[in-house]
């Protein structure tokens, strides 16, 4: 099964729509680490992580695991663990997975510049929780926590992600 992400922040899910919202820069078929857009392309659901100290593991046919206290994300191109996960502390630049917020209470890892890695090209690509008012997120898609749950309790292995392009204006006569 696809999802499919339209440009005007909705997600499609086995025929229902979610408000979602993207990255501040829209979606861009030319990713670039910190430009803040959502990248466009069709990329696997890796696999979900979720705060068990806020919500109970999510119903999901998708690998499942409980973040910990020391949970990151490497997002600095020149360090060689670029786009993975790693523990904390850590020296190169990073982003804290066990936030005070509650953005990240589920995050599926989405399949982007993944395998391998190449520097640059964007890291820390989830889906995850929305901010209140769907405020654009730093290129990640987002969705209120009862509509995330409600697509990840359809996700399967082998499922993905299509994040479409902007649709450009039509020629003018």
């Amino acid at each position: 099964m696809d999802v499919t992400v339209d440009p005007s922040g909705f997600l499609t899910c086995l025929g229902r729509r979610y408000r979602c919202a993207l990255g501040r820069s829209g979606p861009r078929r030319d990713k670039r680490e910190g430009d803040g857009a959502t990248p466009v392309g069709v990329f696997a659901l890796r696999r979900v992580l979720y705060r068990a100290d806020r919500i109970a593991a999510p119903a999901t046919g998708l690998a499942l695991a409980a973040l910990k206290p020391g949970d990151g994300w490497c997002d600095d191109p020149r360090d060689a663990r670029y786009n993975r996960p790693v523990a904390l502390p850590f020296a190169a630049s990073h982003e804290r997975l066990w936030r005070d917020d509650a953005v990240y209470d589920a995050i599926v890892i989405l399949g982007h510049n993944d395998d391998p890695p190449v520097p640059d090209l964007g890291s820390a690509i989830f889906m995850h929780v929305a901010r209140s008012g769907y405020e654009p997120t730093e290129g990640c898609v987002a969705l209120g926590l009862a509509d995330l749950l409600a697509v990840l309790a359809e996700c399967r292995p082998g499922d993905r992600i299509r994040i479409n392009p902007p649709v450009p204006d039509a020629p003018r006569k």
